[in-house]
């Protein structure tokens, strides 16, 4: 599957739109991940438990993405982007774009 954030693809043109393919995850931190980037949040600098928290999210919403994009017959995502945001100690992440069926130029 071609995942790109462009409109177009170099070589290929886009011969169906197939409409939204998202992909969603809502997470949660263990309290005790929560107390541990609490912690590091006085002394300043990445606080690494989120950031491991967030790139799993931003994967797994993409391979959930692909697999809504996968079941509509598209090959391809164009104007691919990411979203989120927080609920209480909850973070959401959504990957969206447009899927298409290319072809080869």
């Amino acid at each position: 599957m071609l995942v790109v954030t462009t409109e177009n693809i170099p070589g290929y043109r886009v011969v169906e739109v197939k409409g939204n393919a998202f992909g969603l995850i809502v997470r949660a931190r263990g309290i005790g991940g929560d107390i541990m980037a609490g912690l590091r949040s006085l002394v300043g600098g990445e606080i690494k438990e989120y950031t491991s928290l967030l790139e799993d999210a931003r994967r797994q919403a993409i391979d959930r993405m692909i697999k809504n994009a996968n079941a509509m017959g598209a090959n391809a995502i164009v104007m691919f982007r990411f979203d989120s945001g927080s609920m209480g100690n909850m973070g959401e992440v959504v990957a969206y774009g447009t899927a298409v069926v290319v072809e080869k130029e």
